[in-house]
């Protein structure tokens, strides 16, 4: 049986929010998205996400950074990427490389913006043990 797996997006972005909706539904995955930290709080009193996808800035320098400790808190297992234009628009590099910086970091991912359907399909489906049939759908 080939369950919806359902993924919060979280972006201040509407226009990141939409194209990563679009492609994540289009693929046929149940999407919940909000704008900010404080709505991505709220969407988790109802929903129980398999996977999220968090822009790292949002309303305040560290609001993704907060937010994958509340999520991992509140569903250790579930993995996070982390959405970032940090690198192309500071040249700063966000990549935990040693075990310190992961466990401070809490996401299992980080893209760098804008990335690319492909890419994005790629790492939610490695994420989340998923197989793709020839037509590009998830089979869980």
């Amino acid at each position: 049986m080939n369950t919806k797996h359902t993924i919060l997006v979280v972006d201040d972005d509407p226009d990141i929010v939409e194209q990563v909706s679009t492609i994540l539904t289009a693929d046929g995955f149940r999407v919940v998205a909000a704008n900010s930290l404080t709505e991505a709080e709220e969407c988790l009193l109802s929903v129980r996400p398999n996977l999220a996808i968090v822009d790292l800035m949002m309303e305040q320098m560290d609001s993704g950074f907060v937010l994958c400790h509340k999520l991992k808190n509140l569903y250790p297992e579930m993995p996070i990427i982390i959405l970032t234009a940090v690198t192309a628009s500071t040249g700063m590099s966000f990549t935990a490389r040693s075990a310190d910086e992961k466990s401070w970091i809490k996401a299992d991912s980080m893209l760098d913006k804008p990335v690319s359907p492909q890419q994005l399909k790629k790492e939610v489906g490695r994420l989340l043990g998923l197989t793709y049939s020839s037509g590009g759908q998830h089979h869980g």
